[in-house]
């Protein structure tokens, strides 16, 4: 457990918590068994199936965060993280394993903290496409509300390019 690491964590994160411990270890585990260190531009790139307390601790850790790019939300609601390795193209993807065991919340975190990284998380090698690199758009200004836009977020809506807030999406309810 390296302390000076949860600690720094913790302070991005605003406050311990079991969640901010899953991806202080998820985090953890990825770099020991990829063999990686914090990516500097995104050499490194987690998809993580949440947006819970977890993710803080992996972009502090992995120096993986949205800015760079190389935080990408797949949001299935999931304790779930896939780290790639762009250089050799291996990926990793930790889920958080069901524990039913009643415990206090401080245990819980100790427990996520020190327990063997086995009964913590379910841990394989996938198959992952690596995601492209972080791309730069020009902006557009809706012509609805006058504020700019990534060009790639803009829709065509009678004739006129619109920002995704004011565009109105077409349904009949099916």
């Amino acid at each position: 457990m390296n302390d000076e690491l949860w600690y720094e964590c913790v302070k991005f994160h605003g406050h311990e918590c079991p969640g901010l411990a899953i991806g202080f270890r998820a985090a953890l585990i990825a770099k020991e068994k990829m063999e990686v260190s914090f990516s500097q531009d995104e050499e490194i790139v987690c998809i993580t199936e949440n947006d819970a307390c977890g993710v803080d601790a992996i972009q502090v850790i992995t120096g993986c965060t949205l800015g760079k790019g190389n935080l990408i939300l797949k949001n299935t609601g999931k304790m779930a993280f896939t780290f790639i390795n762009r250089k050799d193209g291996k990926a990793l993807r930790l889920l958080l394993k069901d524990d039913n065991r009643q415990m206090e919340r401080s245990e819980r975190q100790q427990y996520i903290l020190t327990g063997p990284k086995e009964e913590l998380f379910k841990m394989e090698w996938v198959n992952a496409i690596i995601p492209e690199k972080a791309r730069r758009f020009q902006t557009v200004v809706c012509q609805v509300c006058n504020e700019g836009a990534a060009e790639n977020k803009i829709r065509l809506q009678e004739g006129k390019k619109v920002c995704l807030d004011c565009y109105m999406e077409y349904s009949r309810g099916w």
